[in-house]
């Protein structure tokens, strides 16, 4: 486990140090399928050197990433790759963008690392282990009053009109005065969730490149 956790570090400061050459530059931008679903340069520099550390070291191991999809092995660990989350903040020069990448084994999340350079926070978890912030411990907020909450959501650009969907779910929530943030990266949110910056976190359609890892944050330090 040692290992693998010393590579996850490798590979998430590898990738935010091509995002961090990149940043607060004029960008190539592509746009993938769906509406607005912008990929940079940076996003292919840090997936470029996040793989090269995971392969350097596990070659034989299976790689999931946002951008470059499955790089199928027989193996039962299985690496979650979002070289950069947040991607439309990162573009227009906003540095809440984060690298995020996570470790399942057989099926089962046990290690997620998310890495905002640009905020100097590194977010750490290990199942059975807890979570960490810059190496110190973290928690999940004690709040138990919705009405009190501070929560963060994101709006995805599919099931707009869904009457369950992001824009009537927001609209209940704000209607009673509850206090929602839409910061444009899941990865932080869940993050700061995890850390106990937001009382709660919900978004529609998340994708395994963006819940899964952060996911694993949060469950690992929730209270049981």
């Amino acid at each position: 486990m040692e290992n693998l956790k010393n590579t996850l570090i490798e590979a998430a400061k590898a990738g935010a140090e091509r995002a961090a050459f990149y940043f607060n530059k004029k960008h190539q931008i592509i746009n993938k399928d769906g509406v607005n679903n912008p990929v940079t340069e940076a996003d292919k520099a840090s997936e470029k050197a996040i793989f090269e550390v995971i392969k350097s070291n596990f070659p034989d191991h299976f790689l999931l990433s946002e951008e470059s999809g499955e790089i199928a092995k027989d193996s039962e660990y299985k690496w979650i790759i979002d070289p950069i989350d947040g991607t439309i903040n990162y573009a227009q020069n906003i540095p809440i963008c984060c690298i995020s990448i996570g470790v399942e084994k057989a099926g089962e999340m046990i290690l997620g690392a998310v890495y905002n350079p640009f905020m100097n926070e590194f977010f750490l978890a290990e199942k059975g282990k807890g979570a960490t912030l810059n190496d110190a411990p973290i928690h999940v907020s004690e709040q138990t009053s919705l009405e009190k909450s501070c929560l963060a959501t994101g709006f995805p650009y599919e099931y707009i009109q869904d009457p369950n969907g992001p824009i009537p779910v927001f609209e209940r929530f704000i209607s009673q005065g509850i206090a929602l943030r839409r910061l444009g990266s899941a990865a932080l949110d869940l993050c700061w969730t995890a850390c106990g910056r937001y009382d709660g976190f919900y978004e529609h359609g998340l994708i395994a490149s963006n819940g899964l890892i952060h996911n694993t944050l949060v469950d690992i330090i929730s209270p049981k």
